[in-house]
Order: C-alpha cells, then sequence, then structure tokens
C-alpha cells in the first residue's frame, strides 16, 4: 500500500516530541535536511549572545570571567551535556574542536599503554579523524592499522594501545554496538576512543553502561551549537587520575594564576583543557541546550528512528525506480539519524533540491545525503523531501541550473 502524506500527517499530530520544533527559528520555505552537518538555531541564543557582547564583554569587560561565570563555563556546559551522552557530569567538558580532542584522547590512551606499539582506527573513517591517528603514531614512534568498523572488535590485538572509531559513520549511519565492540577492545588490553559527532544529540548514548574509556563529541550538528562550535570530550572517572594528555595549556593548569614555569594538570575532567576558551560559542552552545530541556533520549532516538525508516520506504517506492540506491543501513537499528542515498546524478540533485530550498548534502563520489533531526524535523516533511527528490530526478532538474563557481563549497 502506498505511503500517504495524510498518515504522515497523523504521525506529526500524535508525536510527542512535536513541541520541540517550537524551539527553533526555522526559516520559512526551507526544508532543512542538513543538521547532521549544521543544525538548525534554538530560539534564544541569538539573544544569549548578542547579551554576552553588549554586557558581559562590552560592559563587565574582564570582570566576566569571574561574574560571568566564564571561567567555569566549560565544566558547568559540560556538566549539562552529561545526560544526553549517559555520563556523569564531572566526566565530561566542553572545549576545542573534535580533532584537536582526538588527538589529545589518542595520545593519552597509548601514554596508559607504553608497552604496545600500534593504534587500531576504521578505514573509511571521517578523513580528519585517520589524519589525526597518523599524526599521533608518527609522533610517538607507533604503527597504524586501519580496518573496517565491523571488523574492529576482532582485529583488535595484544600489539594494540588503543582502537579508535565512529559511533555512527559519518556517510553511511552505520552505528556501531558500542557495548560490545569496548568490551571486545578491553577483552584484548586495549582502551576505546569513540567519536561521536553523529551521535551526540540524535541517538540514545550510555557511555558509563558500555564502559567507553574516552569519547569526542560535536557541538554544531544534533546539540546545535552553531558553526564552529567547540566540542565536548568525555573521560571515564576512572582514567582521570592517569590522563596525561599531549597539549599542556594553562586552562589545564592545577593553579593557573600562579604561572608556574613548570606543568600541573588540574584534577578531573579540567585536564582536558588546553588554551582559553572560546566564549562566544561556548555561550551559544550553552543556551542551544535548553532545546532539549525535558526530552527523553530514548524517545528522541526513537522518532529519529521512525523518520529514517519512513525516508527509507519512501525510497523504495518512489525513488528506487529512478536508479537511487539505498547508501545507509536498512535496520533501523543499525543506523544513526540520517540516511545516504547513491545515485549517479546525485550532486546535481542536491544542488536542484537545494534551489528549491530543500537542504541536503553531497558526499563524493554519488551520495545524497539527508539529515532527519528528530527535535524539528516532522513526518511531512519526510514524506515531501522524498517527493521533491522524485521530482528533481524525474525532471533532471539540475541541468537548468548555472554552473558552479570555483571553490564554492556544496
Amino acid at each position: 500500500m502506498a505511503i500517504d502524506r495524510r498518515d504522515c500527517e497523523a504521525q506529526d499530530r500524535d508525536d510527542p516530541l512535536a513541541v520541540a520544533r517550537q524551539r527553533f527559528e526555522l526559516p520559512d520555505g526551507t526544508l532543512y535536511l542538513d543538521g547532521n552537518s549544521l543544525g538548525a538555531l534554538p530560539r534564544g541564543v541569538a539573544e544569549r549572545v548578542g547579551r554576552t557582547v553588549r554586557e558581559e564583554w562590552g560592559r563587565d569587560l574582564i570582570g566576566s570571567w569571574n561574574t560571568a561565570g566564564w571561567y567555569a563555563a566549560p565544566g558547568r556546559v559540560g556538566a549539562m551535556l552529561a545526560p544526553l551522552l549517559g555520563a556523569a557530569p564531572d566526566e565530561v567538558t566542553i572545549t576545542d574542536s573534535i580533532s584537536v580532542n582526538l588527538f589529545k584522547l589518542l595520545v593519552a590512551a597509548c601514554r596508559m599503554r607504553p608497552d604496545r606499539t600500534e593504534i587500531l582506527a576504521e578505514a573509511g573513517n571521517f578523513p580528519s579523524d585517520n589524519h589525526i591517528v597518523e599524526s599521533a603514531a608518527r609522533m610517538l614512534g607507533l604503527t597504524t592499522r586501519f580496518v573496517a568498523a565491523s571488523e574492529i572488535a576482532s582485529a583488535v590485538g595484544p600489539r594494540t594501545a588503543v582502537a579508535t572509531l565512529s559511533h555512527v559513520n559519518y556517510r553511511s549511519a552505520l552505528m556501531q554496538d558500542m557495548t560490545a565492540v569496548t568490551a571486545a577492545i578491553h577483552a584484548a588490553g586495549a582502551l576505546a576512543v569513540w567519536d561521536l559527532a553523529h551521535s551526540s544529540g540524535a541517538v540514545r548514548l550510555d557511555l558509563t553502561a558500555s564502559g567507553a574509556d574516552f569519547a569526542v563529541g560535536c557541538g554544531y550538528k544534533y546539540l546545535n551549537g552553531g558553526p564552529g562550535a567547540p566540542s565536548h570530550v568525555f573521560v571515564a572517572r576512572r582514567h582521570q587520575a592517569a590522563f596525561d594528555q599531549p597539549l599542556q595549556g594553562w586552562f589545564g593548569h592545577a593553579d593557573p594564576f600562579r604561572f608556574d614555569a613548570g606543568f600541573t594538570a588540574a584534577p578531573g575532567i579540567r585536564a582536558a583543557l588546553c588554551s582559553t576558551p572560546p566564549m562566544l560559542s561556548l555561550v551559544a552552545l550553552e543556551a542551544a541546550l535548553a532545546a532539549f530541556e525535558g526530552i527523553d533520549m530514548a524517545r528522541l532516538a526513537a522518532k529519529g528512528r521512525a523518520l529514517c525508516d519512513l525516508f527509507v520506504s519512501l525510497a523504495d517506492e518512489r525513488l528506487a525506480p529512478l536508479g537511487v540506491e539505498l547508501a545507509s543501513p536498512r535496520e533501523g537499528a543499525r543506523r544513526g539519524s540520517h540516511v545516504s542515498l547513491r545515485h549517479p546524478d546525485a550532486y546535481g540533485a542536491v544542488r536542484a533540491l537545494i534551489a528549491r530550498g530543500i537542504v541536503g548534502d553531497f558526499r563524493a563520489p554519488d551520495a545524497m545525503r539527508f539529515g532527519f533531526a528528530p527535535l524539528y524535523i516532522r513526518f511531512v516533511d519526510v514524506f515531501d523531501a522524498a517527493e521533491a527528490i522524485r521530482d528533481v530526478l524525474g525532471s533532471r532538474a539540475w541541468d537548468d541550473l548555472p554552473p558552479v563557481e570555483a571553490g564554492a563549497v556544496t
């Protein structure tokens, strides 16, 4: 039986998370399906940043490190985020970028396994992650080995100091069983570093119950913290005393205002910090997290799965006859909150969709990627997106578009 838009409208009426959509500034005429790259703007964030600029910076100046709580902000915002990750408040902090934090965690983990000589990593992971893996290994004099994510658990061995992989793959949305993979890594005596870039704020996480050692995540995708929002770092409490990360900056010092020549790491999660935090970005992320207030992550993850399941069914029904192939797991339990489709004209199709106000993204060589952020995407949005893709592909709408300027971001 064909899927009807009225069925999707009924799902939206029954959606207990529908109220969360009102917490976002969504532009009229745009169907935004790229929250897996940059989240939408939550209400109140612009006002909060403006107040920080006008009052805390403009009026109170340097005093705001104390009066506005700037100094404590990395830990305070980390504690706000921790429940969404299934972590304790003192195990999460906000700092730097994903790449910088991944470097810190890999080096720290290797230092905790000094007799081991290998970093095991996911082949096909986001390229920046594996660039960092190679650089850290070269600096430490270690070897690297890259295997498919599905092979990490069986490939870890007695030489492996640390294994690192994404919980949800950036391209396919394939989601790993964090508990099982971490247990296999631990059974071989190694440590695990998880990349949560496409997980935090979109799927249910329980870092504590999963036995995770270290994790790094993104603030500007499903957490909606704004372009370049700082990353988050998880260090399990049991590892914090031995945590020796390589970027020894003054904000991670036990007593930074003593200005000692020597370095003594701060206790606990604060040791993951390096330098002065970017306060405008940090307060934007803090304000954005209010969009998750009262949201049950299990219910959010279930909605995300249902949105993606609907899109997969629509792709089978309406897009497969046009040469579209599913490039994500069909089984919802093995998939994050985005779906990738393959088509030879994917690049042109995504351009044509964006020209119509339907924003997804393209990943070379032939993938159309669509993110279904459960806080603000509706079931009717999924239906309308599939219909638009069918029309664009059927009409070759990209043939009427002007050529792309050299160097443009697409």
